[in-house]
């Protein structure tokens, strides 16, 4: 059970005594957003798949930015863990622990019975935040969905490239990643 006996109701959690919930971090991972503790999904075989591929991408692209598999985020009311993280090497903490703030740009991969507007609130609430670029990717519908804090939303599908963080060209499309790296 996610709450200790000190916690009896939920309207009584805030992010502090989340935080201090011994359970958070156990597979898959607990996120806080809304005043409200949800574990993540277990993620799928091709969830998992793409998840190692953008992360093995985006770290060979150089030392600028580092990108984390559910890595923990701490927010100003929220604890959110993206599935791909990533984060410019100054921002790294230097001590075992969460990321305190937003991921530079987060990416979420939608599991099969995951409701698309959770992720996308989600991943608003880390735009506000700070985050500059997120992703959502659909791998039934095989698109990707793009936000940034002060631009319309672009659908990536097909040949489409898809935007990352400026100085990671990733040189994806939604067609070619979603057929090559599913296999």
């Amino acid at each position: 059970m996610l709450l200790q006996p000190s916690v009896q109701r939920a309207d009584r959690l805030n992010l502090e005594n989340f935080l201090q919930l011994p359970n958070i971090e156990e597979s898959p991972a607990w996120e806080f957003v809304g005043q409200v503790a949800v574990q993540k999904p277990m993620p799928t075989l091709y969830h998992s798949r793409l998840q190692k591929r953008l992360i093995a991408r985006i770290d060979g692209l150089g030392m600028d930015y580092e990108a984390f598999p559910e890595l923990r985020c701490v927010l100003s009311t929220s604890s959110v863990v993206p599935d791909v993280a990533v984060v410019r090497a100054d921002r790294i903490p230097a001590e075992n622990g969460p990321l305190m703030g937003p991921p530079d740009w987060a990416i979420e991969i939608l599991s099969p019975d995951q409701p698309s507007l959770t992720v996308i609130a989600k991943l608003k609430l880390c735009l506000r935040e700070g985050t500059q670029l997120a992703w959502l990717m659909d791998p039934q519908e095989q698109l990707v969905l793009v936000m940034w804090p002060d631009r319309p939303l672009l659908l990536c599908e097909g040949e489409r490239e898809i935007p990352g963080l400026a100085g990671l060209d990733l040189g994806l499309t939604a067609g070619r990643m979603f057929q090559e790296w599913l296999r």
